[in-house]
C-alpha cells in the first residue's frame, strides 16, 4: 500500500531538518535577495500583517518582520515542527519581537485574523494538495490582499535540482522527475499551471518575474558534493547503490560539471526562480 501523500511530504522534509541546520546561515544569506524581492512585489510597508506559509527556517518571515516594524505583525507557519526552532533562534538573534512561528498545515489553516500580505517561498509545489492551501490562504487574506509565490522555473534552468541526477544517469537508470500532478520542485515550472491554480482559488495574477539565485556555494566542487551528501536526497541514495568504482566515477564527473560554474574563488549551484504576484478577489 502506498504512503499517504500528505504524510509522505511531511516525513520527507522532517528527515532533512538536521542537514538544513548545518547550512542554515549560508542558505539564508544566498537566498535572502529572493525574500526581499518578494516583499517588494507585495509592496510591504510598516504596520502591515503578514502570513508566511511554509516558512521553514524563517524566510521570508524574518525580513518581513523587519519591514513591518513594531506596529506590524508576521505569522510564519510550517508543517514541519523541527524547522521552526531555527526560525525562532534567528528571530531572537535579530531582536525581532513582532514575529511568531507555529506548526500548522497550510491546507487546513483556520486563523481568526486577516492579513494584508501572504508569502510562500518554494513551498506550494511540495504540498500534497496545493489548491487547498491556496484556498486557506485566500480565507486568511483581506480582500485585495497580496500573495507572492516563489517557484522554480523549468528543470533545464535549475541545475541545483537536476544536475546531480543528469550526471548520475550516465552510470545507472534514474527514475523520472515527479509528474506535474505530484509534489515536486517543478510542479509549477509552467507558469500557466500556477496561474490556473490561483484563478481557481480566488486570486488574480498581477505580475510575474524571474531571478537567478545561488542555493549553495563552496570554495570547490567537493564542498558542493559534501552539501549533497549531507542532505542525502534521492539522487545521493541512488548513487550509494552503485559499486564503489562507479560511485566514485559519478562523484568525479559531477565535480567536473560543478567546476564549470566557478566564479572566481567560489563554485555555486542554483537556478532560476519565478516570483508570482496575485491579489485576493472578493469571495
Amino acid at each position: 500500500m502506498s504512503e499517504d501523500p500528505h504524510r509522505q511530504v511531511e516525513s520527507t522534509w522532517a528527515r532533512t531538518v538536521d542537514a538544513w541546520r548545518q547550512y542554515d546561515e549560508l542558505e539564508a544569506r544566498l537566498t535572502r535577495p529572493v525574500s526581499e524581492r518578494m516583499l517588494e512585489l507585495a509592496r510591504l510597508t510598516e504596520g502591515m500583517h503578514v502570513l508566511d506559509v511554509a516558512c521553514g527556517r524563517g524566510e521570508p518571515a524574518l525580513p518581513a518582520a523587519h519591514r513591518v516594524g513594531p506596529q506590524g505583525r508576521v505569522l510564519g507557519v510550517d508543517l514541519i515542527e523541527g524547522m521552526l526552532p531555527m526560525a525562532r533562534e534567528r528571530a531572537a538573534r535579530e531582536g525581532l519581537t513582532n514575529v511568531e512561528f507555529r506548526a500548522a498545515d497550510a491546507e487546513s489553516l483556520q486563523l481568526p485574523e486577516r492579513f494584508d500580505v501572504a508569502t510562500v517561498r518554494w513551498g506550494l509545489m511540495y504540498m500534497a494538495a496545493p489548491e487547498r492551501a491556496l484556498q486557506s490562504i485566500h480565507r486568511a487574506l483581506k480582500p485585495g490582499g497580496a500573495l507572492v509565490i516563489a517557484s522554480w522555473a523549468e528543470p533545464e534552468r535549475v541545475p541545483y535540482a537536476v544536475l546531480p541526477r543528469q550526471v548520475l544517469a550516465r552510470f545507472r537508470d534514474v527514475p523520472p522527475l515527479p509528474s506535474e500532478d505530484a509534489p515536486g520542485a517543478f510542479r509549477y515550472a509552467d507558469p500557466a499551471r500556477l496561474t490556473a491554480a490561483l484563478e481557481r482559488t480566488g486570486f488574480h495574477v498581477e505580475a510575474s518575474e524571474e531571478l537567478e539565485v545561488p542555493v549553495v556555494e563552496a570554495p570547490d566542487a567537493a564542498g558542493i558534493l559534501t552539501w549533497l551528501r549531507t542532505l542525502n536526497g534521492p539522487v545521493v541514495k541512488l548513487a550509494a547503490e552503485l559499486p564503489e568504482p562507479q560511485r566514485r566515477a559519478w562523484e568525479d564527473a559531477l565535480c567536473a560539471e560543478l567546476e564549470k560554474s566557478r566564479r572566481g574563488d567560489r563554485v555555486t549551484l542554483g537556478g532560476v526562480t519565478r516570483l508570482t504576484l496575485a491579489r485576493s478577489l472578493e469571495p
